[in-house]
């Protein structure tokens, strides 16, 4: 699966965590309250947080407030179904860094994803 692949969209609930760190852009598994279910490591690495410090986590509020926006939080809130791209500058806990977002999404499931490829 790449960033921008249409199987991301249909293969991202069945992805354990072991599957997720394997792949070379960030994956955060959210739940429908924006709670944190799963975080892979490229994130990790590129966010510098630890596993065990977002887990359970409101993404939006608590790990990455940067995106708390019309942009990107309200996105999830307005939009049944989503699968968009983004250009984005994170900028929190970080200097400004520019990454690509894809906000998938679709109320049928129990999860939402944002995933996050460095530009």
């Amino acid at each position: 699966m790449t960033f921008s692949s249409k199987e991301a969209f249909s293969t991202r609930e069945s992805m354990n965590q072991d599957a997720m760190d394997d792949l070379n852009f960030g994956v955060i598994r959210m739940d429908r309250n924006a709670n944190i279910k799963a975080y892979n490591k490229y994130e990790l690495n590129l966010s510098g947080n630890q596993r065990e410090e977002v887990l359970g986590k409101d993404f939006f509020k608590q790990i990455a407030p940067c995106t708390n926006n019309f942009m990107v939080a309200e996105k999830y809130l307005l939009d049944d179904i989503i699968d968009e791209e983004i250009d984005y500058i994170f900028t929190y806990r970080m200097a400004p860094t520019k990454v690509k977002l894809r906000l998938l999404s679709n109320p049928n499931e129990n999860h939402q994803y944002l995933l996050v490829q460095k530009s």
